[in-house]
């Protein structure tokens, strides 16, 4: 009575071809780009604390420009989305 039996899984002893053993780590590793340059990965956070070491990572960024041009940015983004939705922007400026 074999067929009321799963069959197992065949495994196999699979190295790519391009793998390098010289301690880079597993090649099947899924790893993001940037993860080397954040603060902001890491275990498991609550939300108070993502906040904080994001906004840290933002205030201490070595390159402030890129800050500013963000926040501009976004400020455009917001102003424009009002204008479209026709937010009576009168109350901004007297």
């Amino acid at each position: 009575m074999g067929y009321l039996k799963q069959k197992k899984n065949k495994r196999y002893n699979y190295t790519p071809r391009y793998y390098k053993h010289e301690g880079e780590g597993s090649p099947f590793e899924i790893k993001q780009r940037f993860d080397d340059y954040r603060s902001t990965i890491g275990g498991n956070k609550n939300m108070k604390q993502k906040f904080t070491s994001a906004w840290d990572e933002f205030k201490n960024s070595p390159d402030k420009a890129v800050n500013r041009r963000v926040s501009i940015i976004v400020i455009v983004l917001i102003f424009l989305f009002l204008l479209i939705i026709d937010f009576d922007l009168t109350i901004f400026f007297s």
